[in-house]
This record gives C-alpha cells, structure tokens and sequence, in this order.
C-alpha cells in the first residue's frame, strides 16, 4: 500500500465531467460510450450516418459522448435532430412523406411512431398489405407454406387420441 495521494489528472476528476445521458429525440444516450456508437444506437441512425454526424460536428468520432464539451454535445444534437439538412435527401429514412410531401430524417421515438401511423392507415384503406397486417400474416412476400403457423400443434396426437379412447371404453364399462 502506497502512502502517496493521487494526482491532479486522476480519472476521478474526469468523471465528474462525465454526462452520463444524452438526451436526443425523445432518447437518452450512453454518455460512456463512443460518440459513434451512442448515435447508432439511437433509432434512425446507424453507423454510416452516425459517422457522418461526427464529421459534419467536427467531433472525433472516437471520443466518449458524455465527456464533450456542452458544445461539441450541442452541435452533434443538433446536426442529428436535423439531419435532413445536413446530407443528401438520398440518405433521409422519410422521402416525401405521404401527407406532407417533403423530406424529412426520422430520429428516436418518431420512428416508430410514424411507423404505426403507416401501419393503420395501410389497415384502414385495405390495401394488400393492410389486409396482411390485420390478420397477422407475412406481409413482405415470405413463404407461408411451413413457416409463421400461430397455430398449436401441427400433425396428430397419438396420446391424447389414446387418452380420449381410454374414457370412452371407461364410460362404456359404466353402463
């Protein structure tokens, strides 16, 4: 055991800094991790665009999230808030929307939000796909010959078919 005292650049210190949330679209990210890797994690984002956050931010991608400055920490949320405006429209997840009309990069909660809104109204139009989501089918082609049975068991059952023969000479003995 070492009687010394720590140092003034102990990791302890740089915890303190350390923002362990960071709250992008309705999400919380790691603050312990990679800024890359916390960004992909979000809904809407993966490992190209979170990349390309990094970059358009001029952060290192390779920095941990929560240790930034607050503003390297603004400028990422900001350029992943609105991200349409900062790629091309190619690479937006929500082109022309249906009911607007434009383009937009869906990020967070919104994406499944948007994506149940789709959902039903495909439902309520009865399109082929809506008709599919109702009864609770493969909807994108899939073979359904063999696999996707919600149903129970498939074939016959040999014991419960003895079983049930069983009661019936029991019952035929009673009378």
């Amino acid at each position: 055991m070492s009687t010394e005292e720590p140092q003034d650049d102990s990791p302890e210190e740089e915890e303190e800094d350390l923002q362990y949330f960071v709250r992008i679209g309705g999400a919380d990210l790691d603050g312990t991790k990679t800024v890359e890797r916390s960004l992909s994690e979000l809904d809407g984002i993966g490992t190209r665009t979170a990349r390309l956050v990094a970059e358009k931010a001029d952060v290192d991608r390779n920095a941990t999230f929560g240790l930034l400055d607050e503003g390297d920490i603004d400028a990422v949320v900001d350029i992943a808030e609105n991200l349409e405006d900062h790629v091309p429209s190619w690479m937006t997840n929500r082109q022309n929307d249906f009911y607007s009309g434009e383009t937009t990069h869906l990020v967070g909660t919104d994406v499944s939000e948007k994506r149940r809104h789709d959902i039903n109204r495909m439902k309520v139009i009865e399109s082929y796909k809506g008709v599919r989501h109702k009864r609770g089918q493969k909807v994108r082609g899939q073979r359904t010959k063999s696999t996707g049975r919600s149903e129970g068991t498939i074939g016959v059952n040999v014991e419960e078919i003895r079983e049930e023969m069983a009661e019936d000479e029991a019952a035929g003995d009673d009378e």
